[in-house]
């Protein structure tokens, strides 16, 4: 039964992996309770994130960054927000300063994991048991739920909504043709360097299919355009690089175009299996086992080495194998069985 008051704030996560991650609780939340009002607080610059979201209905900006108390603003935002009479909060994050709002604004019901000393700050606080919900999409919607739901049953997965029009003009803004297949390649990782596939093993894969009469087109931030730029220099710059150029709406809307996208385990990677692209997703010290991509048409390439996965920003050992050793071949077959598959 729908409740008279049923508007729900939700807090959520700062990284873009876990924000996509994030709306399978949305789905989730919206399926129990089609007519609720769902708002998330989050950094603004995860909004063109939400905005191809349908599940939510406001985007509400916490200009706050990672680590950063600044209480009074805390307080100042939690004042307007209690004016708008949530009934609950889910908090995503498990830092105890994310509470701290939902707190403030004197919503009735604040949910989330234990975390960071948050007693009195949530008064529905759950006590995680990595066991049951083993991956993060697992642990976001068990808190839409009640306490130690199965989640067998449910199916629920990220799917970015876009328009063709804003892809196709964003193409037309860069530049770029769409009259053959289309390879996107993500080659950064804001992480560190043990999640990054070599840039020449990147630019093997970009000449073999430019060859073969595929567009090839670069994607990452601005603080990855030297990956892209080193690629472009093995490549003799055949590809199309739009490394620190789009916003994070336009490259999700040129993903959107990708007939294929590679991958290492990172923002884009989520963004593109959100977007139900085929996929190539290439790991190396970290592990799908917590966040894999969630799509159908996905080819995970991990070798599974003795020292992986580390979780390590830089190889603890000096070689990174788990990454070297996968060889542009590698990818290679896994796109053309991608193709013929799909």
């Amino acid at each position: 039964m729908l409740k008279k008051n049923d508007k729900i704030l939700l807090v959520g996560p700062a990284w873009i992996g876990d924000m996509i991650m994030a709306q399978t609780l949305m789905q989730l939340l919206k399926a129990e309770r089609p007519n609720c009002q769902l708002d998330v607080l989050a950094p603004k610059w995860t909004f063109p994130l939400l905005e191809r979201m349908p599940e939510v209905s406001n985007a509400i900006e916490l200009p706050i960054g990672h680590g950063e108390l600044k209480f009074s603003q805390r307080y100042h935002i939690a004042k307007i927000l209690k004016q708008n009479h949530y009934a609950e909060a889910i908090i995503l994050p498990n830092s105890w300063k994310s509470a701290l709002i939902p707190f403030l604004a004197r919503i009735p019901t604040r949910r989330g994991w234990r975390g960071e000393m948050r007693y009195g700050l949530l008064n529905d606080l759950r006590k995680l048991d990595k066991a049951q919900y083993p991956l993060m999409i697992e642990r976001f919607m068990a808190l839409g739920l009640t306490a130690n739901t199965d989640l067998a049953a449910i199916n629920y997965r990220p799917q970015l909504h876009t328009n063709p029009v804003n892809s196709q003009a964003a193409a037309n803004k860069y530049q770029l043709t769409t009259d053959k297949p289309i390879l996107a390649l993500c080659p950064g990782a804001e992480f560190g360097p043990a999640k990054r596939w070599p840039s020449q093993h990147y630019a093997a894969v970009a000449q073999e299919f430019h060859q073969q009469g595929w567009h090839v087109w670069l994607f990452g931030s601005p603080k990855e355009q030297p990956i892209a730029a080193e690629i472009q220099s093995i490549t003799n710059n055949i590809c199309q690089d739009l490394s620190g150029k789009t916003s994070l709406a336009e490259a999700i809307d040129l993903l959107s175009l990708a007939n294929v996208a590679v991958c290492n385990d990172s923002g884009l990677m989520h963004i593109a299996a959100a977007l139900q692209k085929p996929l190539i997703a290439v790991y190396g010290s970290t592990s799908p086992g917590f966040t894999p991509p969630l799509n159908d048409e996905k080819t995970i390439l991990r070798l599974g080495l003795e020292c992986s996965p580390c979780f390590q920003r830089e190889c603890p050992l000096g070689h990174l194998k788990c990454l070297t050793d996968i060889k542009p071949d590698m990818v290679i077959e896994a796109i053309s069985a991608l193709q013929t598959t799909g």
